[in-house]
């Protein structure tokens, strides 16, 4: 085995009493454990993995049919997904899945946290195609391309919603952009940001999102966006007021420890256009933002 996917701490304790032998003066062969001592061993560690040399890329489709009677779609196709990775530490910096317990009278929650990333090593390159059919109008909206995306920690939760059906989550996210493309012409050469055979294109240069302080200032850590115990989000369907089923997402409101705050920068906001000719919109930054509460409720 050339490398190592799994580290030492993906072995539970529950493995642990189960696989090792007793320690002691002389060897002892390995006992089988009853099922009350293995419910009374916790699992502790979870499970550590990354990802190498791993790419994406095919002609998929995946398309969204609204509720009869309408007949309007969404589409994302020919998605394509390439991760570099940190070749002076493989597999020194892990993705982590753990099953934790929840806060009093709440259920367990699935943690699932990304590579700490210190030096940025691990960076993503991703496009797809989209597109929608809704009033009579068949529109293929190009391509999206995200270039050079770098997450540093940060993650996402899973649990039992405590009032409603659905998946409740959390999330918390610390990321550099170098460019969000939008090209309606289709993606071109998605290694570059201004390539010249691309005619049209809006160009999200430079994007940054993380935790501030109360002064706006970024503090090289994760944005709580939304947190399984304190403030949860939702994923479910719900009727609405006409008796038709919508999709729903929502973050509900904090509890006294309040909203963690968040701040946006981007680096430049420019379009290119053959037609129209380029237009450069220069830099822009919220410099703290905070979400209290977030309904949303698509409609067919």
């Amino acid at each position: 085995m050339a490398a190592k996917p799994f580290s030492a701490r993906t072995i539970t304790r529950g493995v642990l009493a189960l696989c090792c032998a007793t320690a002691g003066a002389g060897a002892y062969a390995l006992q089988p454990l009853n099922d009350a001592t293995l419910s009374s061993v916790t699992g502790r560690d979870g499970l550590n993995f990354d990802l190498s040399n791993f790419a994406l890329s095919g002609d998929a489709r995946y398309t969204y049919f609204a509720p009869a009677p309408s007949t309007a779609s969404a589409y994302i196709a020919n998605p394509y997904l390439l991760r570099s990775d940190d070749t002076a530490s493989p597999f020194g910096d892990p993705y982590h899945v753990e099953v934790v317990k929840g806060a009093s009278g709440l259920a367990d929650v699935i943690n699932f946290m990304n590579p700490l990333n210190a030096n940025g090593a691990k960076v993503w390159q991703a496009a797809f195609d989209w597109g929608v059919n809704a009033g009579g109008i068949a529109f293929d909206g190009g391509a999206m391309v995200f270039k050079d995306a770098v997450f540093y920690g940060g993650g996402m939760q899973w649990t039992t919603p405590r009032s409603s059906d659905g998946i409740a989550f959390g999330m918390s996210l610390r990321t550099d952009i170098g460019n969000v493309l939008l090209r309606p012409r289709g993606r071109g050469d998605i290694t570059q940001a201004e390539p010249s055979t691309v005619a049209e294109q809006m160009n999200i240069r430079g994007v940054h999102i993380g935790a501030v302080d109360s002064n706006g200032n970024f503090l090289n850590t994760p944005w709580r966006i939304a947190d399984a115990a304190t403030q949860p989000g939702v994923f479910n369907a719900v009727t609405d007021t006409d008796g038709n089923p919508r999709l729903h997402i929502g973050i509900d409101w904090p509890d006294a420890s309040g909203a963690a705050l968040g701040g946006l920068k981007v680096d430049n906001v420019s379009f290119r256009s053959d037609v129209t000719g380029n237009l450069d919109l220069g830099s822009s930054r919220i410099g703290s933002m905070q979400i209290q509460y977030l309904d949303i409720k698509m409609r067919p």
